[in-house]
């Protein structure tokens, strides 16, 4: 029975990441293979508060690009059983290879979030808000540079099944864009699939696929992210 449950678990997420790739496939203007790749440690410093350093360097334009890569700092806070609280600040240098003026631009970006997790029997299910507000460094809004502001909104599914390491995690996020005028609204979502393996003694190693594309836009652009990522935890 167990095996049974595992299996159809799997096949359902699987096929749904199918049907919602080949809709948007149909249906998109650009497509594109990207790459995201981290590497990051996380300090519990007590039963309240834990912090995370991390490098990520991201390639585009079926791999053959550097988009961009960036250091990052955050905090989250446990507030009560479930519930936490967090801020992040990431230094960006993003490669701007399209129009009259390319080269690596310097970004700074930071985040709020409100997360809460609760588990039913074997599956656990997560929840987060998050704000983000991005800027060009070096540059003022009278050259030009307005800040990037997001809301993003995050569900996430991971099931455990016992006996078994790789247990398959699936999250669905959409964007929520705050602009004046008619850049306003939503502008893209996200749908990932990965999975975890915990190595004693050496951290966890991560891998997703994950479907990117844009919204309330005539020809959207569809980006297939592979992503890899390694953690190290210490108290």
């Amino acid at each position: 029975m167990f095996k049974i449950k595992k299996q159809l678990f799997l096949k359902l997420i699987l096929l749904n990441t199918v049907l919602f790739s080949s809709l948007n496939y149909a249906q998109s203007g650009d497509k594109d293979w990207a790459s995201w790749n981290t590497i990051g440690v996380e300090y519990k410093l007590n039963n309240k508060w834990s912090f995370g350093l991390e490098e990520q360097f991201r390639l585009k334009e079926n791999f053959s690009e550097v988009d961009n890569f960036f250091t990052q700092l955050s905090a989250d806070y446990k507030l009560f059983k479930g519930f936490k609280i967090g801020v992040g600040a990431r230094y960006i240098r993003d490669n701007d290879n399209t129009g009259n003026i390319q080269g690596y631009e310097n970004h700074f970006r930071f985040q709020i979030d409100a997360m809460y997790k609760h588990q039913i029997n074997n599956l656990k299910i997560g929840y987060r808000l998050r704000y983000q507000n991005k800027n060009e460094l070096g540059v003022s809004s009278d050259d030009g540079d307005v800040a990037k502001q997001n809301f993003r909104f995050k569900t996430s599914l991971l099931y455990n099944f016992k006996n078994w390491k790789f247990d398959p995690k699936f999250s669905a996020e959409i964007f929520n864009r705050i602009q004046d005028g008619s850049d306003s609204g939503f502008s893209k979502y996200r749908l990932t699939l990965g999975t975890d393996y915990k190595i004693k003694g050496f951290g966890k190693l991560g891998v997703f696929y994950r479907l990117e594309k844009e919204l309330n836009v005539d020809f959207p652009d569809v980006t297939n992210i592979l992503g890899l990522k390694y953690t190290y935890s210490f108290k």
